[in-house]
C-alpha cells in the first residue's frame, strides 16, 4: 500500500479520497489542506472550488488554468510545519505548509500560511495569510 498524495501513511482511499468524495467529512483544516494538496496533484479543479470559500473562489476561467498549471507540473511532497486552532470544534484555523514539485525541471516550492473557515459546517480554504 502507498501513501495518500498528502504524505499520510494512509491509502489516497481511506485518507484524501474519502474526503474527496465528501467534503463534509473533513474533521480539521490540517485535513482540509491536505486534501486540497492531493486534489493539486490530482488536478481535480471540481473539488479545489468546492473547498475554496464561496467569498474567495476563483472563476470558472481561473479554474480552467489552476488545473492546467497542476497538470503541468510533478508534485513531490506536502511538508506541514505548523497549525493553529483548525480543530473540529473551532470555526476557524491556520495552516502553513510547504508544497515542493518539480516546473520545467526545476524544484520549487510554495510556502504558505494558509486561513481555513468553516461554511455551512464544513472546513474550507478562505485566502493566504
Amino acid at each position: 500500500m502507498s501513501n495518500c498524495y498528502c504524505g499520510r501513511s494512509f491509502s489516497y482511499d481511506s485518507c484524501c479520497g474519502t474526503i474527496h468524495q465528501d467534503i463534509s467529512t473533513v474533521t480539521t483544516a490540517e485535513n482540509l489542506m491536505r486534501s486540497r494538496y492531493s486534489a493539486f496533484v490530482l488536478a481535480n479543479g471540481d473539488y479545489l472550488m468546492q473547498s475554496h470559500h464561496s467569498s474567495t473562489r476563483p472563476s470558472s476561467k481561473e479554474k480552467k488554468s489552476i488545473v492546467r498549471w497542476a497538470k503541468s507540473v510533478q508534485w513531490v511532497k506536502l511538508e506541514v510545519v505548523r497549525t493553529t486552532l483548525g480543530k473540529s470544534n473551532d470555526t476557524e484555523g491556520t495552516v502553513h505548509f510547504k508544497a515542493l514539485y518539480y516546473e520545467n525541471g526545476s524544484l520549487q516550492m510554495i510556502e504558505e500560511h494558509s486561513k481555513f473557515v468553516k461554511e455551512q459546517g464544513y472546513w474550507v480554504y478562505l485566502d493566504a495569510l
